[in-house]
């Protein structure tokens, strides 16, 4: 029965650090993808310290799960005691720190503002300049979601180096004008309507409630996966520890 009951823990033991292994993987994956995607975030990610500190941790994070489900189904499977006691307290060290970024993100939640977002908009945007990866990156955005500014068309009108840029002959930027389809391919309903800020021709909607409102069940979605990693990281943990023990 003993034997029976070790082999059971042993391959559960294995499963949990499967999914260890997959869930490392993922933000792995995502951490990269935050860090080198030149048509997503990237550029306003780097803008914010806190933001970009973030990137990494998830990239760290990432990485020690990787390696952590690996030599927990190699520990596993070979029943191997020292590679299992290093697995435990490893894991635990991670168990916590996730637990404190947790904690920390709730804390400087308030960071990913309107106003933030606003204040670095209207200080580096530079219109059509394109040659410039803050303002061709936020070109994209505006373009792909089909929005203007980070409240809407009358953002532009603060926004200091544009206005210099454009002598005050456009009302917004060309990203802002509707197009058909709404992608970056797409054919402009009425360049010099939009330009001119006539509503028809203009895309009226602040970025920021699209992209609140496009990623809200995502936002959710990774938080359910981050309360299951960490739920899997517990019994990992348990059953390494009952594996330990039971191994003669």
């Amino acid at each position: 029965m003993e034997g029976d009951c070790l082999s059971c823990m042993k391959y559960l033991m294995f499963v949990f650090n499967f999914f260890i292994f997959l869930g490392g993987a993922f933000l792995l994956g995502l951490g990269i993808w935050v860090l080198v995607d030149p048509t997503g975030f990237r550029e306003i990610v780097v803008s914010n310290p806190l933001l970009i500190t973030g990137a990494y941790v998830l990239l760290a994070m990432g990485g020690l799960l990787f390696l952590l489900g690996f030599l927990g189904c190699c520990g596993a499977v070979r029943e191997n005691k020292c590679l299992l006691l290093f697995f435990f307290l490893l894991i635990l060290l991670i168990f916590l720190a996730e637990l404190s970024a947790a904690i920390l993100a709730f804390i400087f939640r308030e960071n990913l503002t309107r106003e933030f977002f606003t204040k670095e908009l209207t200080k580096h945007y530079q219109g059509n300049n394109n040659t410039d990866v803050f303002t061709a990156t936020w070109n994209s955005v505006m373009i792909t979601f089909g929005c203007c500014g980070v409240n809407g068309p009358e953002d532009f009108q603060f926004a200091s180096v544009f206005r210099l840029l454009m002598l005050d002959s456009d009302e917004v930027p060309e990203a802002c004008c509707r197009r058909e389809p709404q992608a970056r391919d797409g054919v402009l309903l009425s360049r010099e309507e939009c330009l001119l800020g006539r509503d028809p021709f203009l895309n009226k909607q602040g970025c920021y409630t699209v992209i609140l409102n496009a990623f809200e069940t995502y936002v959710y979605l990774a938080g359910a996966l981050a309360i299951g990693v960490l739920a899997i990281e517990l019994f990992a943990m348990i059953f390494a520890m009952c594996l330990f023990r039971g191994i003669q």
